[in-house]
């Protein structure tokens, strides 16, 4: 049977989004005959086998065989790069819940506090919005098991589980005496990769977070409600890509199509020539060539620095801030059965569609702008990058290690997305700002 597979591009950190895309599984035959692995390939599996029967035999306690297998494979993985890897089928799913970006729940925004559950905010229009739930409310327990000794992300897959299915909340509220208890039922929840708002009157703002199924129908929104709230006389668009870690190919390659009439988008390229790629845009620029201009810094990486490189290539937009992550590389997600998980390997690198590789390089902005940041937190603002990854894709060249990523909380202290509207509203000038209509060759 033909195995199902997906190539994805691994974000700036393990655990991050993915970037995914489905294809079918390449299968090399050599004449009638699969190639078979040198003798020597065999030795080396036999003195395997000879390590697991010694460990199994005389380790000081009985071991789980099904620990070491896994371990060991996790091993050859690691060894390999940063992001070739195992997953067990819990991570297996949890990784298809990201990037579907839906998933049977309540809609609470949650962080942990003190050992409790506190809510951030109700998602608008879900089953926790709609019972009553408010910012701030502290859940101690789920369906009457308290929540604290649980960790955060133990807490949440109790909260979600199967659509139609009821849980019950008791909440701590400010200003109550007593506990509020509610039933909530489970409903389909979408997660909410893109925000969007308008400037003053004239400049529409698109936060991407992230690249999951959802986005670039967050997008498409996004500029539609612009249109209706009097597009004509807007005067740009900024694409907010800062710290988002990557998500699905596929939805990178839509959003950049969005904003390019012509062009290709970007290529993956593997080991054999053969197995090259090239993802192009179709006619129709939805904000109608108006200029653009995307914020990146050293959180941004891998689907991300595929919209900006796109953008960047064919001189469509102005990219601003500081130098990206550097996620060059595709990962190719196999399925191994009912039960077993799935394995992630590095299968290919990607390249923008002048043709550069951004592997342990980053997308260079084309105005870099520093944040000030805070004393106590100049220690932790900034990404060491792809380069400083242990065992990463060696770079064609020089290799760039470390960039910022720091955004103030109060956008008035936001120097790039200042300098982003003072430039789109031209009170501010720059000759890289707005780029000549060039497309790349």
């Amino acid at each position: 049977m033909m195995r199902k597979t997906s190539l994805i591009l691994l974000g700036a950190a393990a655990g991050v989004a993915l970037t995914l895309i489905t294809t079918q599984p390449r299968i090399v035959f050599d004449g009638s005959i699969a190639k078979a692995a040198p003798a020597d390939t065999y030795r080396q599996l036999s003195l395997f086998g000879d390590v697991f029967e010694r460990v199994r035999a005389d380790y000081v306690e009985k071991p789980d065989d099904s620990k070491l297998i896994e371990q060991a494979i996790n091993g050859m993985l690691a060894g390999l790069d940063p992001h070739s890897s195992y997953m067990d089928s819990k991570s297996f799913r949890d990784m298809q819940v990201q990037t579907r970006g839906e998933f049977g729940g309540l809609g609470i925004e949650v962080t942990m506090e003190d050992g409790l559950i506190k809510v951030v905010a109700p998602i608008d229009e879900t089953p926790a919005a709609k019972a009553g739930v408010m910012a701030n409310d502290i859940i101690t327990k789920l369906d009457d098991e308290q929540v604290q000794g649980l960790t955060l992300n133990q807490a949440v897959d109790k909260m979600r589980g199967p659509v139609n299915t009821k849980i019950k909340l008791t909440i701590m509220r400010k200003g109550q005496d007593k506990p509020v208890e509610l039933t909530l039922t489970r409903d389909v929840i979408r997660v909410r990769s893109v925000r969007s708002n308008v400037d003053g009157d004239d400049v529409g703002f698109i936060r991407i977070s992230a690249f999951n199924e959802q986005t670039t129908e967050g997008v498409r929104k996004a500029i539609n409600d612009f249109a209706a709230q009097g597009g004509d006389k807007f005067k740009g668009f900024i694409i907010d890509l800062r710290n988002n870690p990557g998500g699905l190919l596929d939805q990178a390659i839509s959003v950049s199509d969005a904003f390019l009439e012509k062009g290709e988008i970007v290529s993956t390229r593997g080991r054999n020539a053969e197995e090259t790629q090239r993802f192009n845009a179709r006619a129709g620029d939805l904000t109608k060539s108006k200029p653009v201009i995307v914020l990146i810094n050293g959180g941004s990486a891998s689907a991300s620095e595929i919209v900006a490189g796109a953008l960047q290539d064919h001189k469509r937009a102005t990219v601003i801030g500081t130098r990206s992550f550097g996620k060059g590389s595709v990962q190719t997600i196999i399925p191994l059965g009912s039960g077993n998980g799935a394995l992630r390997l590095t299968t290919a690198r990607y390249f923008t569609p002048a043709g550069r590789s951004i592997q342990a390089k980053g997308i260079v902005p084309d105005i870099e702008v520093l944040q000030d940041v805070p004393d106590e937190l100049k220690a932790r603002t900034d990404t060491r990058g792809e380069a400083s990854l242990r065992g990463h894709l060696k770079a064609d060249g020089t290799e760039e290690t470390g960039s910022q990523a720091y955004i103030p909380p109060d956008k008035a202290n936001d120097k790039a997305l200042q300098t982003a509207l003072e430039l789109i509203r031209g009170t501010q000038k720059n000759s890289a700002y707005p780029p000549s209509p060039k497309a790349a060759n």
